[in-house]
């Protein structure tokens, strides 16, 4: 450990020597200051937590993202090309513990560049949120700068899968003639149609959610919980909105609690709050929504009905979010030193911004695998035509599309903005899957490069 301790020393000496860490750190605290000043927030609690939380911290990381990927990539390709390196592997120290040494260097690094930025933004939101009214100050409190946790329905996605194909089967028994391309297309189509079913709300219609709260109902029973709804219409309104009406609870089996009419404009979430007991004693929640409208309503499965519940205060859920980012910024100095292993400093940062760019594309990636193919769909046809390519493309894509939502599935910044708490369980598994597993593998690749690459050759004299 002392040596990788004094690797990891040389590494901040090196950013402090090149003003690096102060360039940055003025950088952070800038966008910190200044974007709250440049945009201005329109008042509501949900505009001051946009600035404040989610512009500030997705400037954070993609500037502390892109200066580790730098300082990554030309901290070991600059000792190798500058003759450094050549002077410290032939010391006593293994080119592993050289390799972990740079590692651990940025990454306390930009942990000290976090902790900085992440103390700002915390006292910058505390100090800034007195001067919002009231009313909003109260909403902040109660929805945002808290820790809530959330329950959803249990899936129904079995129960449509089990539909679907049996909706199939009696299509290729009136039509047993269909090929390949065409079977997988009626699939979809019917997987949708019964998906439609399960959240479609015709008009005088009811839609109910059965919620089980589990073990959690026995210390939510004297609390009130918060529903988060978000709905599509299928035509459009002259107000641009639509009403709801809202019950929770089932008669003359628990308490019932039934709303005035709600105006509820779609493709938003909205957010009320319930009185509390009003679960049964088997801990289900009953939720109903009646459709008085002219048009359907669509409650999409996966974010059409949430139930939101206070877990925890907002401090320690902050300080969490920011070990998830921090694990982000672990991965990206892996990528970084991986590709410094065997290649020269432009090539090395290309190549990781190359890796960064392709993480970013995952909807393209995903819609290659749904389709199946790199080819698009004939647009006078309808037809998805076909390559060889998608031999090796797609199984690819399926792969690298695996490995990204690995960290992609982890949003701190998301949960942070809407007050969504973000566990001990959720960082564990950010810091297993991030760091050692995605970690481990460009470290395992870095440092077996690392250690075959011929650092100096002899030079023949005359």
């Amino acid at each position: 450990m002392q040596r990788l301790f004094a690797i990891a020393w040389l590494t901040w000496k090196a950013a402090l020597r090149f003003r690096l860490f102060l360039v940055i750190a003025a950088l952070l605290i800038a966008s910190v200051v200044g974007l709250p000043i440049l945009i201005k927030d329109d008042g509501t609690a949900r505009g001051f937590t946009q600035i404040l939380l989610t512009y500030t911290l997705s400037t954070i990381t993609a500037l502390l993202g892109l200066s580790t990927l730098w300082l990554s990539c030309g901290t070991l390709a600059r000792d190798i090309e500058e003759c450094q390196m050549q002077m410290l592997a032939v010391k006593p120290i293994a080119r592993w513990q050289i390799w972990l040494g740079k590692w651990l260097g940025i990454l306390s690094l930009n942990a000290v560049l976090l902790a900085l930025t992440g103390a700002c933004v915390y006292g910058l939101l505390l100090w800034r949120a007195t001067k919002l009214p009231a009313a909003e100050q109260a909403v902040l409190n109660n929805e945002i700068l808290v820790a809530r946790g959330s329950l959803k329905e249990k899936s129904s996605d079995d129960e449509i899968e089990r539909e679907a194909a049996q909706l199939l089967q009696e299509r290729l028994q009136k039509n047993p003639d269909l090929s390949k391309a065409d079977l997988t297309e009626v699939r979809k189509q019917i997987v949708e149609q019964v998906k439609a079913a399960y959240q479609l709300v015709p008009p005088g219609f009811e839609r109910q959610w059965n919620i089980d709260l589990g073990l959690r109902a026995k210390f939510l029973r004297d609390q009130p919980l918060q529903l988060r709804v978000k709905f599509n219409a299928a035509e459009k309104s002259p107000s641009g909105t639509f009403v709801a009406l809202w019950q929770v609870g089932e008669p003359q089996k628990t308490k019932l609690w039934r709303s005035e009419p709600m105006s509820l404009a779609p493709d938003t979430f909205h957010e009320f709050t319930i009185p509390p007991g009003l679960f049964g004693e088997n801990g289900v929640l009953t939720i109903a929504v009646v459709n008085p409208n002219n048009t359907a309503l669509l409650f999409p499965l996966g974010e059409g009905m949430e139930v939101l519940y206070h877990e925890g205060g907002f401090g320690l859920n902050f300080a969490r979010g920011l070990g998830i980012i921090l694990c982000w910024m672990a991965l990206l100095s892996a990528i970084g030193l991986a590709s410094a292993s065997f290649l020269s400093f432009p090539v090395a940062a290309f190549f990781s911004l190359g890796v960064l760019t392709m993480s970013f594309s995952t909807g393209t990636l995903a819609n290659v695998v749904s389709e199946g193919t790199i080819m698009s769909r004939n647009s006078e046809t309808g037809q998805i035509g076909s390559s060889m390519a998608d031999l090796v493309v797609v199984p690819f894509f399926r792969a690298a599309l695996g490995v990204i939502n690995l960290a992609k599935g982890f949003s701190p910044i998301d949960s942070l903005s809407s007050g969504r708490s973000i566990t001990w369980t959720e960082l564990g598994l950010a810091f297993g899957q991030i760091v050692l597993l995605l970690g481990g593998i460009f470290a395992g690749f870095g440092i077996f490069v690392f250690n075959r690459r011929e650092l100096a050759t002899a030079q023949a004299t005359q």
